[in-house]
């Protein structure tokens, strides 16, 4: 696939010092123009248009609920997730951005990240969003070809992808999309030739996603009833390894499971995640771990369906259903679950003192005799390529 595009900004994202896994702050817009047949997202789909300055006003609203228990913390990174944010208007965008800068410290040069569908790109649009601040955007491709476009439900063709990425490439310093493969009908070599091409595209980050059969999509309905075939074990695997080998070689390393990236170009906002620190979550069905009465760290979930949130944000201040403090084994169970996605793996030192103990050397040495696991020196460890096949497995032994 030939196709013209100039080399991005050399700008990489603040990094916070080593060991601090920054702070950030989740703003999730839960619309969509049409609903995606292997989606679980807490998406909706409206068919009158939204009152976007009704919601500007409650994320402003639940944002100065969840800084006052955040006060002091250096906003690292901010992401505007979906559902579909590309769908928001650029002042609604800008007016989030906005509060976020008033209620926080937000560090120079902070990774502020928006999702788009190439379906809802314009280029007036996309130049509101980076004149309101967002400086890199994650584009959901999911598939080079217009016969897996239509399976996957997108609305998007492949044209409209490349215009795009191209657009993106113009306008922002930072640029990542995805890919789904283990696709119905997919083999290796076909993978192989579209990792290709999306290289060519690709700036300096690719997030390839297995296809999974999620419970209560129209997919996992399909797939129960035996009129989807998605690739079998093994050849997951093989594509998985594909996957892993050509991104390397062509320096864009996986640092995260379905994550590469060159040197310096991973998302800062989802390091924060899997290095498990504290953010702020705000919007329809958004997440947050944040500090409760004595420090102690909580689990706070919102409300899920977009105009019972709104109504209780109004009434409340915050939409949350779920706001629970974590035991510390809790928090090393957590630790251990995020962290070991990472190449990186996890600092072991900090997991004992949550977890109070050390791991169970009979199982560490029967996951490490099995290939599962590996040390970094004494007080660091991860999962090998072949334990992040079946990492739920490794983790569940470990925790």
């Amino acid at each position: 696939m030939n196709v013209a595009l100039r080399p991005l900004s050399n700008i990489r994202p603040f990094t916070p010092p080593a060991g601090d896994p920054g702070f950030g702050v989740y703003v999730h817009w839960p619309f969509c123009a049409a609903k995606c047949p292997y989606c679980d997202f807490n998406s909706h789909v409206r068919h009158q248009p939204v009152d976007q300055a009704r919601y500007v006003a409650a994320f402003r609203r639940e944002l100065a609920t969840q800084a006052a228990r955040s006060r002091g913390e250096r906003v690292t990174s901010i992401f505007l997730g979906g559902g579909t944010p590309s769908l928001m208007e650029p002042a609604t965008v800008a007016a989030i951005l906005d509060e976020i800068a008033a209620l926080w410290t937000v560090a120079e040069g902070a990774e502020i990240t928006l999702e788009a569908n190439p379906s809802s790109v314009e280029a007036e649009r996309f130049r509101g969003y980076r004149a309101a601040g967002v400086n890199r955007v994650s584009l959901g491709v999911q598939a080079l070809n217009d016969a897996d476009l239509r399976r996957l439900g997108r609305l998007h063709d492949t044209n409209q992808a490349l215009g795009a990425i191209r657009l993106a490439r113009e306008i922002f310093p930072r640029l990542s999309f995805d890919l789904i493969y283990a696709r119905p009908g997919q083999d290796v070599a076909a993978w192989e030739r579209e990792i290709g091409e999306a290289i060519d595209l690709a700036a300096d980050h690719l997030s390839l996603y297995q296809l999974t059969i999620e419970e209560g999509t129209p997919f996992h309905a399909l797939h129960r009833a035996g009129k989807l075939i998605v690739p079998d074990g093994e050849l997951s695997a093989d594509l998985y390894e594909a996957t892993q080998a050509i991104t390397r070689a062509h320096g864009l390393p996986a640092y995260e499971i379905s994550n590469h990236a060159a040197p310096g170009a991973e998302s800062r906002h989802n390091l924060t995640y899997w290095r498990y620190g504290l953010y702020a979550g705000v919007g329809p069905g958004a997440h947050a771990r944040l500090l409760g009465e004595g420090g102690a760290r909580h689990a706070v979930a919102n409300e899920r369906h977009p105009e019972t949130w709104l109504q209780m944000v109004e009434d409340w201040d915050a939409g949350f259903t779920e706001d629970t403090p974590l035991e510390p084994h809790e928090q090393a169970d957590e630790l251990m679950l995020m962290g070991l996605r990472l190449v990186e793996g996890i600092d072991l030192k900090r997991w004992r003192s949550l977890a109070g103990r050390d791991l169970d050397p009979e199982v560490e040495a029967d996951l490490t005799g099995h290939g599962m696991i590996e040390r970094l020196g004494p007080d660091r460890i991860r999962a090998t390529p072949a334990g992040m096949l079946v990492l739920d497995a490794v983790v569940a032994d470990l925790a």
